[in-house]
């Protein structure tokens, strides 16, 4: 069972996700941006000051482009939002352990200095928070959709019946599927032949019987009238008055 069903875009648990997505990812495009505007050199490992962190043209690309992941996550919404935003809160921290180990080097291809690391770890841990939330944390109340979803309960609101009863339905009409599939791609056995000219057989009757009935009701409806206005008394004439 999919998890997007016990956690559809309109749950306050996505609109968390989508927002923390959304703003990280405003940010991230914004610093890009800027970071373009400045003409800086692409590998240069001495960068520039951008709103307070040090980058080049490569850091400012990676910018825009998980920027604009996230805010397609944003976007979708639901589980993939908490998905997206909690992979890439975790790249951002594998990002500021990466590149404090070679800052002050010609390895630094993302010019990075002391205040990315700090940003790179903050802003992993507050994306992986936002990500999480609701998700990974103890205490999870019982209506939780990622905990009905592990305990494999149905989604909320969601009548089990009913459910069950679908499910029924579909493994019914599955043979008459295939056939029909299999019929369309020209390798259909006899038998599946067969049934599909049955079913049609008992959608065209079915087809003839609304029909009828539609005809019946109508004719009805066409006799009441006659006969009402048939019992209606027919209203005297005015004698004449010669003068």
């Amino acid at each position: 069972m999919r998890i997007d069903r016990y956690l559809p875009p309109t749950h306050w648990l996505s609109k968390v996700y989508r927002g923390g997505a959304a703003a990280f990812g405003g940010a991230l495009i914004a610093f890009g941006i800027l970071g373009f505007t400045n003409n800086l050199g692409f590998f240069s490992t001495s960068g520039q000051q951008i709103l307070g962190l040090s980058t080049n043209g490569l850091l400012s690309l990676i910018s825009i482009v998980v920027g604009a992941v996230l805010i397609a996550a944003a976007a979708i919404g639901g589980p993939l939002a908490s998905t997206t935003t909690a992979t890439i809160g975790a790249l951002f921290l594998l990002s500021g352990l990466a590149n404090l180990a070679v800052l002050e080097t010609r390895w630094n291809l993302l010019a990075f200095e002391m205040q990315n690391v700090v940003f790179s770890l903050v802003a992993g841990m507050l994306l992986l928070f936002v990500g999480l939330y609701g998700r990974v944390s103890g205490g999870l109340p019982e209506d939780n959709p990622f905990v009905r979803y592990r305990h494999r309960e149905p989604p909320e609101g969601e009548v089990p019946e009913q459910r069950t009863a679908e499910q029924e339905r579909a493994e019914e009409l599955r043979p008459l599927a295939e056939a029909e599939v299999a019929l369309g791609e020209g390798h259909a056995t006899p038998e599946q032949e067969q049934l599909v000219r049955a079913e049609a057989l008992r959608l065209a009757r079915a087809e003839r019987q609304r029909a009828y009935e539609h005809y019946a009701h109508i004719q009805r409806a066409l006799r009441g009238e006659r006969e009402t206005s048939e019992s209606r008394p027919s209203g005297s004439r005015e004698p004449d008055t010669g003068g």
